[in-house]
């Protein structure tokens, strides 16, 4: 990694369905927008492969990891020999009635790099929207997952992770992330109030990039998401916007290695945090 400065990423923005096939046809083309532009890692914002329309649709089209969905995009990534970052993907759960909300990486030869699963279960009632129970039918994971590659060690998140620091920190400071990937399909009165802030937030924070791949627009007559898809660099300046919040397309931005190492060295906040035994003495 030494031997590379920078290395060029995209974050996309759709708006999917409930429709498989035309959900892997908008992704297919979108992997030939950042292939052109010259990515090497294109990151797709939470459920790419499938939103519901109705109650229980997701659980139908639920599948393992070695299933026909999975292979398709594994297939899409070797055929533009591209790395993708797939946020959000229905993996059948431990019974009928549940499923993973599961962020799987992979490589350019087409094979499953990383899996983590969303641990944070978005159990709300938004004020001014609807109400939202997502632990009715998802898994909440259990494990923290930061991934060498490419692009730097990366940093494992879904959606609703966004509002928890702990797992940030965990990854910057415990698994050495410098780079975080935060799929989302965030609401339009939670994303309008909180998305920009936090993102920046987040990568203010932790000192690192911060890639979010956004679902945006309706998806039926029930659900409607912000948008706004956004790179983010270690000193919380945005680098990578959709001109429109809710369109289907990329951005694109350059992670550069040096940026991260420059910003680290002169705040060096890693030497100046109080570490958990600190807060539990000072706790009691």
């Amino acid at each position: 990694m030494a031997a590379v400065n920078s290395v060029r990423i995209a974050a996309a923005q759709m708006t999917s369905i409930n429709d498989l096939a035309a959900n892997y046809a908008t992704c297919s083309r979108l992997v030939k927008e950042a292939a052109s532009a010259g990515a090497k890692l294109l990151c797709f914002p939470e459920n790419f492969s499938f939103v519901g329309a109705k109650d229980g649709e997701s659980l139908k089209i639920a599948e393992p990891l070695d299933g026909p969905v999975m292979k398709g995009y594994c297939a899409l990534a070797k055929e533009s020999s591209m790395w993708l970052s797939l946020g959000g993907f229905q993996e059948r759960g431990s019974d009928d009635a549940h499923l993973c909300n599961t962020h799987v990486l992979i490589d350019d030869a087409g094979n499953i790099r990383s899996t983590y699963r969303k641990m944070h279960l978005f159990d709300v009632d938004v004020p001014g929207g609807a109400v939202y129970k997502e632990s009715s039918f998802t898994e909440a994971g259990k494990e923290i997952i930061a991934i060498d590659s490419p692009f730097g060690i990366l940093g494992l998140t879904v959606c609703y992770d966004l509002r928890f620091p702990e797992v940030y920190q965990q990854l910057r400071f415990h698994h050495g992330a410098q780079v975080l990937l935060v799929p989302a399909a965030f609401t339009k009165v939670t994303g309008e109030a909180h998305w920009e802030v936090l993102l920046r937030a987040r990568a203010i924070e932790t000192q690192c990039y911060v890639i979010a791949a956004a679902q945006g627009g309706k998806h039926s007559e029930k659900r409607e998401s912000f948008g706004d898809t956004l790179i983010i660099d270690p000193w919380g300046t945005v680098i990578g916007r959709l001109p429109d919040k809710v369109s289907t397309g990329i951005t694109v931005a350059d992670i550069d290695f040096s940026l991260i190492e420059s910003v680290r060295r002169k705040m060096p906040i890693s030497q100046h945090r109080k570490p958990i035994e600190f807060w539990k003495q000072v706790s009691k």
